[in-house]
């Protein structure tokens, strides 16, 4: 496990998060999304930290809007942890990186 973070799609979601032995961070945002931007470093410290336990995606909402829906995705951003592939953790918005390694139970 590195701390890169991939881009997954509508197309590889199911293979790169869904079946993922390990537990996995979405981060679903948009290029428009300025929270989305400030959230970002979070997530790339998040990755970094927790490279050997945890993977970390990030998908965009708009070029994947089959994925958004599926997850009811109406705030940007939104960040899921999922285990086993189910979600295991949710939040929504910008948050520094205690609160949300807290609030997704990381």
């Amino acid at each position: 496990m590195g701390a890169e973070i991939v881009e997954v799609t509508d197309a590889d979601f199911e293979k790169e998060v869904l079946e993922s032995e390990f537990p996995v961070v979405v981060d679903f945002w948009a290029d428009w999304c300025a929270p989305c931007r400030m959230v970002a470093p979070v997530i790339e410290e998040l990755a970094n930290d927790m490279a050997e336990s945890l993977k970390v995606v990030k998908l965009n909402v708009d070029a994947n809007t089959g994925t958004a829906a599926r997850y009811r995705i109406l705030s940007i951003p939104t960040v899921m942890l999922f285990r086993n592939g189910e979600v295991a953790g949710q939040v929504v918005g910008a948050l520094p990186k205690e609160s949300l390694v807290k609030e997704l139970g990381l």
